[in-house]
């Protein structure tokens, strides 16, 4: 089901540009989320030791949430903040884990980015730049991997797992130079100068390109898939790679006069993944709102780079079979529903 466009709150300015988002996020404060109950559900939050995924987990975790596994790359600090989260809420050890087995997984979001504009950098075990490795690819391959598990585990829940995806409105900014290269992915790893800005902004077109497709593939059955954005939000680890520098600085300085504390822009993505039903499913969400992802994916030339983005990327994730997961995922029959 696709989204209505939202008629503008300020006259001439349109959903998906610059100006449109600026003015909500300067008019907009996200509604926290209440009167929701989440006593006996599993839940496993990416980038989770600070930032939006910190804020997330604990409003999660406010919510009643009976398990929380925090899906983090540094396990030291993900112990610190799974402590820091059962001291404040007052909550069992055994409530918030860094790791662990699970018998359901009620919902996933996928938190985990980066952005270096000081410092172009690639992957030494892919070759691809890293900020398209870990905000476009890691998260599209996390998407894959947890399709047969969530599959798996709705023989123990009464609803399929819902998955959010955190993306943001800056995928309609960019320039898209790229758009008409063949292979497009290798493209991104052209020696050279790059906008690094631009580039962050691909990453999450890209996010929201392969989102789209993977929800023409998988049914909401299987599993709820959504994305959504925070808006600007301060105090967070996403530019650490340059948190000592003056451009970082700077930046922080800029963000603490038109972004929102984390825990405020966590009230989207918490939205997102507890409130949002099926009509959401490869849809996105701008400030609790249910409007178009990037307008080029609705046109015949987006529809064309979808596929081939599709297409080189599961082939890139050929080491997992990824095509193979898929179609499983497609042939396979759904356990059936537990008995209430």
């Amino acid at each position: 089901m696709s989204p209505t466009i939202a008629k503008s709150d300020a006259g001439r300015l349109n959903p998906g540009t610059p100006l449109y988002y600026f003015y909500r996020q300067f008019t907009v404060t996200p509604a926290p989320v209440v009167n929701v109950s989440l006593q006996g559900k599993t839940a496993i939050v990416t980038g989770a030791n600070s930032g939006i995924g910190l804020a997330t987990s604990r409003q999660l975790l406010e919510l009643g949430l009976n398990r929380l596994i925090l899906a983090v790359r540094n396990k030291e600090k993900g112990h610190a903040a799974a402590a820091k989260l059962t001291s404040n809420l007052n909550l069992e050890p055994e409530a918030v884990q860094v790791k662990g087995t699970v018998e359901r997984v009620d919902m996933v979001v996928l938190n985990a980015g980066m952005w270096s504009p000081l410092d172009r950098s690639f992957n030494k075990h892919t070759g691809h730049e890293k900020d398209i490795q870990v905000n476009y690819l890691s998260n599209a391959l996390l998407l894959v991997l947890l399709l047969p598990i969530v599959k798996e585990k709705k023989v123990n829940q009464s609803q399929p797992t819902h998955i959010t995806l955190v993306s943001s409105e800056v995928a309609t900014f960019t320039k898209f130079k790229e758009q008409n290269n063949v292979p497009l992915l290798s493209s991104f790893d052209t020696p050279g100068k790059v906008d690094p800005l631009d580039r962050m902004f691909i990453a999450k077109l890209l996010g929201q390109f392969f989102l789209s497709k993977l929800c023409e593939v998988v049914p909401p059955s299987v599993a709820l898939i959504n994305c959504a954005s925070p808006g600007s939000c301060h105090s967070t680890e996403y530019n650490r790679e340059i948190k000592h520098s003056f451009s970082s600085a700077l930046t922080k300085r800029i963000q603490r006069c038109i972004a929102n504390k984390p825990e405020v822009g966590a009230r989207t993505i918490t939205d997102a993944v507890v409130n949002r039903g099926e009509k959401t499913h490869g849809q996105f969400l701008s400030f609790q709102r249910l409007v178009y992802i990037a307008p080029i994916i609705y046109t015949e030339e987006g529809k064309r780079i979808k596929e081939q983005l599709w297409k080189e990327t599961i082939a890139e994730f050929s080491m997992v079979n990824a095509e193979k997961i898929l179609h499983d995922i497609v042939q396979q029959p759904l356990p059936p529903a537990p008995h209430i």
